[in-house]
């Protein structure tokens, strides 16, 4: 079973920075599809950015140029740098990953961006 750990949550006020790391258990790490999603009260989640295992990224328009997805296979870890936050990106940052048609996911981090 693959266990995923997310940290770095925290307070941050508008305009500052936060990383969050998701530690990811097992020998395959590597070859995993890499998610962070996000999920504000009374708002549908929502993807965040994507790595993959050759680590090309992706991200939706709401957060292209702040939000920056990493992986270090030899740490099973992969990291979202956010920076320039804003209010609305208040929300529980999740971890995923993706082998094989399976889904595995973290239990979840709080992010609040508020002065």
């Amino acid at each position: 079973q693959v266990q995923l750990v997310e940290s770095g949550g925290g307070l941050v006020q508008p305009g500052g920075s936060l990383r969050l790391s998701c530690a990811v258990s097992g020998s395959r790490f590597s070859s995993y599809v890499m998610d962070w999603s996000r999920q504000a009260p009374g708002k549908q989640r929502e993807l965040v950015a994507r790595i993959t295992s050759s680590s090309s990224t992706n991200y939706p328009d709401s957060v292209k140029g702040r939000f920056t997805i990493s992986r270090d296979n030899a740490k099973n870890t992969v990291y979202l740098q956010m920076n320039s936050l804003k209010p609305e990106d208040t929300a529980v940052y999740y971890c995923t990953a993706h082998w094989l048609g399976n889904d595995y996911w973290g239990q979840g981090t709080q992010v609040t961006v508020s002065s």
